[in-house]
């Protein structure tokens, strides 16, 4: 079968706290007639641009994936493992928790794992911020009298964000995500959320959206905190500025820029994704070539090997992973990066 770097195409969720327009990236999406929350690159129904695929779903394709294209490390026999989504809020996001896997799989019949997930800041207007991880006095009594009072948001922490910064979420972390973002969110291939207040917002129809406290305080982390800001560590490979922003046993993911042609090489072992953030130009193999822009999100085959790219503006990508986390350290070792970096990285 054919290799090649494969565009996925997105999906589009409507949101009571999304925007009415998606522009730059998806420069048609304007004057929206509903708010768009969010865009879907690795959901089950996103499709393939190009390809040997094209035209099919990634859910469809997905458990006949050869290794080739899948890595030969990868488990197929769940979903694909990692959801890419772009984040438009214009509002505040329902006060929510997600379940780890344990929880999901005890408890929920349709899903198969939980969800832990990062945010990027693409782009953030002065003044945002997210609300992630309780305050150190929240037991579980006092935010259940919280939620009881309408008061949730005042249990959680404000983490001013700008972008380029990035926030690690882990499963149990309550949370919720501030207006005047537009944040690139990597995750565990899960929908599955707990909302203990929404601001007694209602839909078109006057209907407010289901919640689900007890499931939440029974998932909800209190105590330390497993999450908040990155701490990126940086370091340089040739032409490419890297910024490594967080690895964990679901992905890991780190953040490219480069304003002239770069050469890499796929992982026999393990597809990756490259989600680019910002500039145009083309992705190059073999003799082969084929134009990226913003906005995209692109799978690159785990045994496509040597390939580059080659900007016409300078730009910027996060690349994501399902990692090995031994080997990922031998490769930072080889950059430079000192055990002290690493543990800042890695969220257990």
């Amino acid at each position: 079968m054919t290799l090649c770097p494969a565009r996925l195409e997105a999906t589009f969720s409507p949101r009571p706290w999304g925007s009415r327009s998606l522009a730059p990236y998806f420069p048609q999406m304007t004057r929206l007639a509903e708010p768009i929350g969010e865009a879907w690159f690795t959901g089950n129904d996103s499709r393939f641009a190009n390809g040997p695929f094209a035209g099919r779903s990634l859910g469809a394709v997905w458990p006949q994936m050869p290794p080739e294209w899948a890595g030969t490390a990868i488990e197929r026999s769940r979903d694909f493992p990692l959801l890419i989504k772009f984040i438009f809020p214009e509002d505040k996001l329902s006060v929510q928790v997600h379940p780890d896997d344990e929880y999901a799989s005890a408890n929920e019949s349709t899903a198969r794992c939980g969800k832990t997930e990062m945010w990027y800041a693409v782009q953030a207007r002065p003044g945002a911020e997210v609300l992630v991880g309780l305050k150190p006095s929240v037991t579980r009594e006092t935010f259940a009298q919280a939620i009881h009072d309408g008061t949730a948001e005042d249990c959680l922490e404000h983490v001013p964000l700008q972008a380029g910064e990035s926030v690690f979420v882990a499963a149990g972390t309550a949370h919720t995500i501030g207006p005047g973002l537009v944040l690139c969110e990597v995750q565990q291939n899960s929908d599955l959320t707990y909302r203990v207040y929404d601001y007694n917002r209602r839909d078109a129809r006057g209907r407010a959206r289901e919640l689900h406290v007890q499931k939440a305080l029974d998932v909800m982390r209190f105590g330390k905190q497993l999450a908040g800001k990155t701490l990126p560590v940086h370091a340089r490979r040739g032409n490419i500025e890297i910024d490594y922003h967080a690895v964990c046993e679901y992905f890991a993911t780190e953040e490219w820029s480069f304003a002239s042609p770069i050469e890499t090489e796929s992982s026999k072992e393990r597809f990756a994704l490259l989600i680019f953030l910002k500039g145009r130009g083309e992705i190059q193999w073999g003799p082969e070539r084929i134009g990226y822009a913003a906005g995209q999100v692109w799978l690159i085959p785990a045994a496509l090997g040597k390939f580059g790219l080659a900007p016409a503006t300078p730009t910027k990508l996060l690349r994501t992973f399902v990692p090995d986390t031994a080997a990922l350290k031998r490769e930072l070792a080889s950059s430079g990066v000192t055990e002290s970096q690493w543990l800042s990285l890695v969220h257990a």
